[in-house]
C-alpha cells in the first residue's frame, strides 16, 4: 500500500481542549447568571441538537440558543445572546493559541514526505474562528468543515467529498483521528486506512476502541507514513 494523503480529525487530534484532565477553558457560568435558565434543560436541548448543529442545519450559535429558548419559553434580549456568542468564540480559540510543538513537527514531516494533508472537522462555525489564523491552517492543502460542506462524520459523503477535492481515492489515504463521531468507521467504510490517534486522551477512553491500529504519539505517524510512501 503506498499513500498520497493523510486527512486528520482536530479536536483531540491536532488540539485539545484539555490539559492535566481539566478543560482548559472552564464551561461557562453565563447560563445561569445570564440566561437565567435551568442549566440542565439548557443542556438536555443543547444536546439533542447536536447533529444539526454539526451538519450546518443552524446557520450559527444565536441560532440554536434563540430556538431553545423558545423551548424553554423563556425570553432573554439579544445583547445577552451575543455576549454569549463572543464568549463562546474566546474559549474555542484556546486551543489554537500553543498548538503541540510535536503536532508541528509532525506536519512539516509529513508535507516533507510530498503528502497531501487535509482536515475533515465536524465543528460550528464558532468552534473554528481561529482556524485560519492559528500555526496549523499553512499546513493544509484541504480542510472540511461540517457545516460548511452540509455533512458529518461518520457520513461516508464527507470522506469521499475530501478525497474527490484532493483527487485521490480513499485506498491511497490514511485517516487519523481520536474516535468520537464514530469517525474511524465511517473512514474505515469508504476505503481509507483509519488510525486510532491517542496522544492526547487518557487510557480510559482510548482502551474503548479496540478495531483500529493504534497511534500513542506523533512521531509513529511519521514512521509509518515513511514506509508508506516509498
Amino acid at each position: 500500500m503506498r499513500i498520497k494523503a493523510i486527512f486528520f480529525d482536530l479536536f483531540e487530534t491536532l488540539i485539545s481542549e484539555f490539559e492535566n484532565g481539566s478543560r482548559k477553558a472552564p464551561r461557562s457560568t453565563l447560563l445561569e447568571e445570564q440566561l437565567q435558565v435551568d442549566a440542565k434543560r439548557y443542556r438536555e436541548e443543547w444536546n439533542s441538537r447536536q447533529g444539526k448543529r454539526m451538519d450546518g442545519t443552524y446557520t450559527d450559535f444565536p441560532s440554536v440558543v434563540k430556538e431553545i429558548l423558545d423551548v424553554l419559553d423563556h425570553r432573554v434580549d439579544d445583547e445577552i445572546i451575543e455576549t454569549l456568542h463572543k464568549e463562546r468564540i474566546t474559549v474555542k480559540a484556546i486551543p489554537f493559541s500553543n498548538i503541540d510543538k510535536n503536532i508541528i513537527l509532525m506536519l512539516e514531516e509529513l508535507k516533507q514526505l510530498g503528502l497531501k494533508i487535509c482536515l475533515i472537522s465536524n465543528c460550528t462555525p464558532e468552534e473554528v474562528t481561529a482556524w485560519h489564523t492559528s500555526e496549523l491552517a499553512k499546513y493544509f492543502d484541504d480542510a472540511l468543515f461540517s457545516y460548511e460542506v452540509k455533512l458529518a462524520k461518520p457520513n461516508p459523503q464527507i470522506y469521499q467529498l475530501a478525497c474527490d477535492r484532493l483527487r485521490i481515492s480513499p485506498e491511497e489515504s490514511l485517516f487519523i483521528g481520536d474516535g468520537g463521531s464514530n469517525e474511524l468507521n465511517g473512514a474505515s467504510k469508504v476505503g481509507m486506512n483509519a488510525y486510532h490517534a491517542t496522544w492526547f486522551i487518557p487510557p480510559y477512553i482510548s482502551e474503548r476502541i479496540t478495531d483500529y491500529p493504534k497511534l500513542m504519539k506523533p512521531a509513529e505517524l511519521i514512521d509509518l507514513s515513511r514506509k508508506l510512501v516509498l
